[in-house]
């Protein structure tokens, strides 16, 4: 299993360096989330930001528009230095135009679902993707709890790519993982979980990823 560090739990006044503790303690991924005040009761930041970023690390940055509008900002996330874009199935937008649009730039795309949308919504996306991002919280805040209930979207979207063999595609809990909930993601074989405030507040980062993995 990979590790996605959530840069939303560090300590934002030295960014860059959390970047590169958690890079030295083995994450796989950065994980950035973009927050408009709008899609979701909170800001976080922009392009800016993570352009700033991307000197500290050559980890694959994964930016996770939770963001009404995420066509309008595409190019700007691309010029950042984002890997893997993913927005957000729940947008009022026509989501394959959106995905071809990511493909054009030559970046992995990836749809995220909330707690409340049915996995099957995704299904008729499924074989354009890289990556679904589960919501195992409210979107919005760092540091809940999380969502047992739904570890059984992950059984029906893995019977969704198994019937139309789609190679390759990788499953993410995004929330509330820590040292008692990520067992939950190694019962159902998850690909990723995303840690935010659990890694960044651990006393020793490198033993912390280390027990996550394990």
């Amino acid at each position: 299993m990979k590790i996605s560090a959530s840069i939303l739990g560090c300590d934002f006044s030295k960014m860059g360096q959390e970047v590169k503790k958690v890079e030295d303690s083995k994450v796989d991924i950065i994980h950035l989330d973009v927050m408009d005040g709008h899609f979701v009761p909170n800001i976080s930041f922009g392009s800016a930001v993570i352009k700033s970023l991307r000197e500290y690390t050559n980890l694959p940055f994964e930016v996770h528009l939770m963001i009404s509008d995420p066509r309008k900002y595409l190019k700007d996330f691309v010029n950042a230095g984002a890997d893997t874009i993913v927005f957000h199935m729940e947008i009022e937008d026509d989501i394959l135009e959106i995905i071809r649009e990511i493909k054009k730039y030559g970046k992995k795309v990836g749809l995220a679902v909330n707690p409340e949308t049915d996995i099957e919504k995704i299904f008729p996306y499924v074989e354009y993707l890289d990556l679904v991002i589960i919501m195992t919280v409210h979107p919005g805040f760092g540091g809940q709890s999380f969502m047992k209930d739904q570890i059984y979207k992950v059984r029906k979207l893995k019977d969704k790519i198994m019937e139309i063999n789609k190679k390759g595609l990788e499953i993410e809990f995004d929330g509330g993982v820590n040292l008692d909930t990520i067992k939950f993601a190694k019962e159902v074989d998850v690909d990723i979980c995303v840690s935010g405030s659990f890694l960044f507040n651990s006393k020793n980062t490198s033993q912390t990823v280390k027990l996550l993995k394990s």
